[in-house]
């Protein structure tokens, strides 16, 4: 019998401002392909969201919860590797 691990969370309205990002990453950089982490925050989490896109372009999926106006709660996972993006930039990211 196989015992299913808890999704790694963090929840950021715990975490000084300047410390978010930093921890997120640091979290993210963990995730197995096919992995997914859990974010709660007090805020929209857009910013973050378009720092993935950018500088990790294809690589993570990212799914509203939660969408506030009080709190919100997203889910990000590593995509399997190999999926690569779907642009046409010829890169295997």
């Amino acid at each position: 019998m196989t015992e299913t691990q808890p999704k790694p969370s963090i929840d950021v309205r715990t975490v000084p401002p300047r410390e978010r990002h930093p921890r997120i990453f640091g979290m993210l950089g963990a995730l197995p392909a096919g992995g997914s982490m859990l974010i709660t925050s007090d805020h929209d989490p857009r910013p973050l969201h378009y720092q993935l896109e950018t500088n990790f372009p294809g690589e993570f999926g990212w799914d509203y919860l939660e969408k506030g106006p009080e709190v919100w709660r997203v889910e990000i996972a590593r995509l399997e590797e190999g999926a690569g993006c779907e642009c046409c930039c010829g890169s295997d990211h």
